[in-house]
């Protein structure tokens, strides 16, 4: 995705809430898809019905822990991974949402006003 520079104006609201759009889309579908992925590793695993590995998959993405505690071995392998892995997708997905906006905020106090450029 192409933020603009300094040089060139900030964008429009129009414009800054489609590109915000976007980035809560690529966001949605990270998580979406590691949702998908724990619930297949939850059910493959630690042979947990679709609604019951949705339950765990969905609480550890959201920081709150496992509802049941594996059982097998590599139940506990891909728990433990999947943990870690929520851990970073949360801090990922906070920075594809948050960037639009730092950009924005940023771009304001950096602009360079049309009145100030040098002439030449």
């Amino acid at each position: 995705m192409k933020y603009e520079r300094r040089s060139e104006r900030v964008l429009t609201h129009r414009a800054f809430a489609v590109r915000l759009l976007k980035h809560l889309a690529t966001g949605a579908l990270i998580v979406l898809g590691s949702l998908a992925c724990g619930m297949a590793g939850y059910m493959y695993f630690e042979g947990l019905s679709a609604i019951d590995a949705f339950l765990n998959a969905a609480m550890l993405l959201g920081g709150m822990g496992p509802v049941n505690d594996p059982v097998e071995p590599m139940g506990k392998l891909f728990a433990g991974l999947y943990a870690l892995y929520a851990g970073l997708v949360f801090l990922v997905v906070a920075g594809i949402v948050l960037a639009p906006i730092a950009h924005r905020v940023l771009h304001h106090f950096h602009a360079v006003d049309d009145d100030s450029r040098p002439t030449v």
